[in-house]
C-alpha cells in the first residue's frame, strides 16, 4: 500500500489515466443503457471500453485511434465463434486454445498486436463469463461498437493528453526466427499452461473454469522470463486472496443495488488504472473487487462462487509456473542481461545528445532517449524483480540486483540533470565535456561487452572538482555510478551461457 500511493506520478499521468476511464467507461455503459441494452450487453460494453483504453499503448495518438479501430474487427469474429461453441465442450476449448497461442503470437507486431491479441482472447472469455448466445450477437455487438465510440470520443476528443506528450521510443521485443523469437516461445508456453489449467479448471468447475484459463493469460502479459512468471503469479494469487474477502464484506452486503454497484465499479476501474503501472497486486485487487459486484449484479454472487474464483486463480497460476519451468525456459539473467544493455546504450546515447546539444549541435534532442530510457529501467525493474523479491532466499543475488537498480536509478539522474541543462539555450559548454563523454562511452562499451570480456577495467572517474561547471558535474556523476555498476554486473550471472 505504501509503495503504491508513494510511487512517483509524473505529471499525474497514472492519475488523470484513471479519471479518464472511469469517464469513457461510465460513459459507454451509460449509453447502452440509455438506447436500450440489456444489462449483459452493457456489461459487455462497459469491459470492451475497459479494454481498449487499458490495453492500447501505441507511440502515437494517430496509432492508437487505428489499433482502437482494429479490435472489434478481430473481436466480432470470436465472439461469433465462441457464443456458438457452448453446446460443444470439446471443439470449445480447442478453439480458445487456439485464440490463446494466436493472441500471444500477435505480440511479434507490437503494441497494435499485443492490444489486438488481448481483445480477441478477452472477447472469447467474455462470452464464457456471461454466457452469451448467438441470438445476443446483433445487441452484443452494437453495445461494444457504442462503448468503443464513446471511450475514443472521451479518449482522443474530449481528454487526449497524449498530444501534448513526446512519444518515447518504445523498446521493440527480441527478434530471433523459430522457437528463438520471445513472442513465438511464449506462444507455445501459454498454451501448453491454459491448457493445464482449462482441465483441471473444468474437474474443479464446469461452469467457471474459464477463470483458470484468464488468469494464465494475464500472468503472461508482459513477461519474458520463469522469474518474471512465476513473481507475476504469486502477486496474482495474493491480489485474488486479498480480494476475495473484500467480495465477502462489500460486494454481497450491496445484493446487487445498481446505484451503489455502479460506484463501487468506478472505484475499481480506477483502482486499476492507477495501480497497475506500480502493483500487479493491488490491480489485481480492483479487478476481483470489480467481478464480485458484476456478479451480483448478474444475480449469481454468493461466499461459494468467491472461494471457487479463488482456487481457480491457485489452478491458473500453477499452469503457469510449471509451463514457464518446463516448457522452452527462459532465465531471469539472460532476460535481465540484454535489458540492462538496452539501458546502458540508452544512458550513453542520452549523455551523447545532451553534450551535442551544449556543444550547438542544433538537431540534437536528448528528450526522446530520455523517455525511451524511464521505459528500459521500467523493463529491468520488470525483469530484476525475481531476485529482489522478499521471498528470494539467495541473499547475495538480491543485494547484488538491489545495487544495479540503485546505481541504474542514479544514471538516469545524472542524465536528466545534463539534459535539463542542456535545454537552456543560455548554458555554457565546458571543453572538458567531450573527453567525459568520451569516458562514458568506453564504460558503457566495456559494460555491455560479452562476459567473457568484462574483467577490463572501466576508466575510474576523474575527482569531482570542488566547483565544477554543472553540466561537467554531472556527467562525472554518471561516470562515478558507472564505474560503481562494474561489480555487481561482473559478479551477477546474467549472462551465463547456461541460462542463454
Amino acid at each position: 500500500m505504501k509503495r503504491m500511493f508513494a510511487a512517483p506520478d509524473p505529471g499525474l499521468l497514472r492519475l488523470r489515466s484513471a479519471a479518464r476511464a472511469v469517464v469513457g467507461i461510465g460513459g459507454a455503459v451509460a449509453v447502452c443503457g440509455v438506447t436500450g441494452h440489456s444489462l449483459v450487453a452493457a456489461v459487455t460494453g462497459g469491459l470492451a471500453a475497459l479494454l481498449a483504453l487499458f490495453t492500447v499503448n501505441d507511440a502515437t495518438v494517430r496509432d492508437q485511434a487505428l489499433t482502437t479501430a482494429l479490435l472489434p474487427v478481430a473481436g466480432f469474429p470470436v465472439l461469433a465463434l465462441a457464443s456458438g461453441l457452448h453446446d460443444v465442450p470439446l471443439v470449445r476449448d480447442a478453439a480458445f486454445l487456439a485464440v490463446v497461442g494466436a493472441g500471444v503470437y500477435a505480440r511479434r507486431w507490437g503494441p497494435r498486436g499485443h492490444a489486438v491479441g488481448i481483445f480477441a482472447f478477452m472477447t472469447f472469455f467474455i462470452t464464457q463469463f456471461l454466457h452469451a448466445t448467438p441470438a445476443q450477437l446483433p445487441e452484443l455487438y452494437t453495445a461494444v461498437a457504442l462503448a468503443l465510440l464513446v471511450s475514443s470520443t472521451v479518449r482522443f476528443g474530449l481528454w487526449c493528453f497524449e498530444r501534448r506528450m513526446r512519444p518515447p521510443a518504445v523498446p521493440a521485443p527480441p527478434g530471433g526466427r523459430g522457437l528463438a523469437r520471445a513472442t513465438t516461445r511464449q506462444a507455445v508456453q501459454a498454451t501448453a499452461a491454459c491448457a493445464f489449467a482449462l482441465a483441471l479448471g473444468q474437474a474443479l468447475s464446469q461452469d467457471r473454469w474459464y477463470w483458470a484459463v484468464g488468469t494464465v493469460w494475464w500472468i503472461f502479459v508482459n513477461t519474458a522470463s520463469r522469474g518474471e512468471t512465476l513473481v507475476r503469479g504469486f502477486r496474482r494469487v495474493l491480489g485474488t486472496l486479498v480480494g476475495v474477502p473484500a467480495g465477502l464484506l462489500i460486494a454481497i452486503p450491496l445484493h446487487g443495488d445498481p446505484v451503489a454497484s455502479s460506484v463501487l465499479v468506478a472505484l475499481c476501474v480506477a483502482g486499476i488504472f492507477y495501480t497497475a503501472a506500480v502493483s500487479y497486486s493491488w490491480m489485481v485487487f480492483s479487478v476481483t473487487l470489480m467481478a464480485s459486484v458484476l456478479y451480483g449484479l448478474l444475480g449469481v454472487l454468493d461466499p461459494a462462487l468467491l472461494a471457487l474464483r479463488l482456487a481457480e486463480t491457485g489452478t491458473g497460476a500453477l499452469g503457469a509456473g510449471l509451463a514457464v519451468l518446463l516448457v522452452l525456459p527462459v532465465t531471469t539473467h539472460a532476460t535481465t542481461d540484454a535489458w540492462i544493455q538496452r539501458a546502458l546504450h540508452c544512458v550513453h546515447v542520452c549523455t551523447a545528445q545532451a553534450t551535442a546539444r551544449l556543444a550547438g549541435t542544433p538537431d540534437a534532442d536528448p528528450a526522446p532517449h530520455i523517455a525511451e530510457l524511464g521505459i528500459l529501467l521500467g523493463r529491468v525493474r520488470l525483469s530484476l524483480a525475481p531476485l529482489v523479491h522478499p521471498l528470494n532466499p539467495l541473499r547475495s543475488r538480491k543485494a547484488r540486483a538491489r545495487q544495479v537498480l540503485t546505481l541504474l536509478d542514479d544514471c538516469a539522474r545524472e542524465v536528466r540533470g545534463l539534459a535539463s541543462i542542456a535545454a537552456d539555450p543560455d548554458a555554457s559548454h565546458d571543453a572538458r565535456l567531450a573527453a567525459a563523454c568520451w569516458r562514458v562511452e568506453t564504460a558503457v562499451g566495456i559494460l555491455t561487452s560479452p562476459r567473457t570480456h568484462r574483467a577490463r577495467v572501466v576508466p575510474s572517474p576523474e575527482p569531482r572538482p570542488a566547483a565544477a561547471e554543472p553540466a561537467l558535474a554531472h556527467i562525472h556523476g554518471l561516470e562515478h555510478a558507472l564505474s560503481a555498476l562494474a561489480t555487481p554486473l561482473h559478479h551477477a550471472p546474467y549472462a551465463s551461457p547456461a541460462g542463454a
